[in-house]
């Protein structure tokens, strides 16, 4: 299958995100956040694993990645993840200890605000319209 262009890439499967301790990172994304692992595999050659997470029934999952020089951690990720209330899930993620910024609205968008996993890295979450 190939898209318009002729090239094969299809969609989105996974996006990395740069973390110094894995184990942490996953404590993280999957008991504060609550997302599901689904992959969590060593790697050999690097010591580190494959760890893939999403919330449930995404198409789309996040690999948390061993930081280095290429890629460090504490870096603005450009991820925006969908919340059914942002509200809600910004008073739970300041509850459970997360760095979580202010809870913005504007007229016609929907809510959103910053929030930093444990090592630094800045995601968005954002209400789904």
């Amino acid at each position: 299958m190939t898209n318009s262009n002729g090239v094969g890439i299809v969609g989105v499967n996974t996006i990395g995100i740069p973390v110094v301790d894995q184990d942490r990172a996953l404590v993280f994304y999957r008991d504060v956040l609550g997302f599901e692992v689904r992959v969590d595999a060593p790697l050999p050659q690097t010591g580190g694993r494959w760890i893939m997470l999403a919330p449930t029934g995404s198409a789309v999952s996040i690999s948390l990645i061993i930081a280095d020089e290429s890629a460090p951690a504490g870096v603005e990720t450009g991820i925006r993840f969908e919340a059914t209330d942002a509200e809600r899930t910004h008073q739970s993620l300041r509850e459970r200890g997360t760095e979580v910024g202010e809870l913005l609205r504007w007229p016609g968008v929907p809510a959103m605000f910053a929030a930093h996993d444990p090592d630094g890295n800045r995601f968005e979450v954002v209400e789904r319209p």
